[in-house]
């Protein structure tokens, strides 16, 4: 204990080298870990798949079209007006996840969603069942209209919405 108006002792030997072992520990700790964070980061390949831009100029009306978006599918579909006539006349109280049409599309002759039934993770098949420009789940017979949203079986939400943006009248960029 020091007394008042004393000064203290230099810092010895060993002190010196206890602060300097402290800190080459922790640098040291700070190398080895610096690997285990950075292969948490997305490579390049993963980057560059963030987005992709699609031509949609040459799909006809009526027309279902799959592309590939971080290794899912999503369905791009070119709906006719009987078909959105038809998915927005549905009253929101006969859907079991509630969305009406013009909140699930962007421009109301292009649907576009992730291809991946919310039951089991099947892929639906296009234009299939028995809704106009639906989708029919055949692993277990989930049925979807022609705005994605899920009509009866065992689905409990509509197909999921990728995020995507028109880039132009002939293109959009999905991601």
């Amino acid at each position: 204990m020091m007394a008042a108006g004393t000064i203290a002792e230099e810092p010895t030997r060993r002190d010196f080298l206890f602060v300097a072992t402290g800190a080459m520990g922790a640098a040291g700790a700070a190398f080895a870990a610096w690997p285990l964070i950075d292969q948490m980061s997305p490579d390049a390949t993963t980057l560059a798949a963030a987005s992709a831009e699609v031509d949609i100029g040459n799909i006809a009306e009526g027309q279902v079209v799959t592309v590939k978006w971080r290794g899912k599918p999503i369905f791009i579909s070119h709906r006719t007006q009987k078909e959105i006539e038809t998915a927005r006349a549905v009253p929101l109280s006969e859907l079991r996840d509630p969305e009406s049409d013009e909140s699930r599309v962007q421009k109301p002759e292009w649907l576009i969603v992730i291809g991946i039934c919310t039951h089991l993770g099947c892929v639906p098949l296009k234009n299939d069942g028995p809704y106009e420009g639906g989708y029919f789940c055949p692993c277990h017979g989930s049925v979807y209209d022609a705005s994605g949203r899920i009509r009866y079986g065992p689905a409990p939400y509509n197909l999921a919405l990728p995020p995507y943006k028109f880039a132009s009248d002939t293109k959009v960029t999905i991601g």
